[in-house]
């Protein structure tokens, strides 16, 4: 079974490539749902990394309409993320009512030429998941990393599995609050891949500042998320 580890720093990549995950997604911001990570990072992410790694395109949190401008810097990041030697790129599109914007995701699959492709979990928004997904089959789509359209992948198995039956060249890969004492859930379930990013919060200054930059509450401000190797080990484990 491949474990996809969601990964935000060169720190956490590392920590899973140690614990023996499979394949990395690298992103920034996951308080935020994820947003595409600098080049700085990416770059440093391959130079360490002797397992594949996707990057997430998304511009920015919040939801998967974009503006013309705003796919345009999409398509700059996959030309980024392709010199860079990314083995995969994971995103999507939706239009304003919520369903898939079908011309801009074929056109950012396009500009990913031979990287695998992941339509990442604004497939969990829309309203028709089971003949959407058969489109996003159609359309030559790698992997769906979805929770089943509920807050966790748990709550939405029932769904899952439906997809898990429609699927023939899509890998559905369920994400969102795996860990180790459910992954075995998704094993015995038959699916090929599970996502997750296994952080703790480490405390990064010893001080909290008094002026916050943060916008909204996430984390404590003197905090980072770090994947944790011990926590991985377990899922890892469990289901191979």
């Amino acid at each position: 079974m491949i474990v996809e580890v969601c990964a935000n720093s060169l720190e956490s990549a590392l920590n899973a490539q140690l614990a023996g995950a499979q394949r990395i997604e690298l992103c920034s911001e996951l308080t935020l749902g994820g947003i595409t990570p600098s080049y700085g990072l990416i770059k440093k992410v391959m130079e360490a990394m002797n397992i594949p790694v996707h990057v997430l395109i998304r511009p920015r949190s919040g939801d998967f309409y974009y503006s013309d401008a705003e796919f345009q810097t999409m398509v700059e990041d996959i030309a980024i993320c392709k010199s860079l030697g990314v083995d995969g790129i994971v995103s999507g599109v939706l239009r304003r009512d919520l369903q898939v914007d079908w011309d801009r995701t074929i056109a950012i699959k396009k500009a990913s030429g031979s990287c695998s492709f992941t339509f990442h979990r604004a497939f969990d928004l829309v309203a028709n998941p089971l003949e959407t997904f058969d489109k996003i089959q159609e359309m030559g789509v790698d992997t769906l990393l979805t929770s089943g359209q509920a807050r966790s992948a748990m709550e939405g198995l029932s769904l899952l599995k439906q997809l898990e039956k429609k699927s023939n060249t899509c890998t559905i890969m369920p994400g969102a609050g795996i860990r180790d004492t459910n992954a075995i859930h998704f094993k015995h379930a038959g699916f090929k891949a599970i996502h997750l990013s296994a952080t703790i919060r480490v405390l990064n200054t010893i001080v909290l500042p008094q002026i916050p930059m943060n916008a909204a509450k996430g984390i404590g401000e003197n905090e980072v998320l770090v994947t944790d190797p011990d926590i991985l080990k377990k899922v890892i484990k469990s289901v191979n």
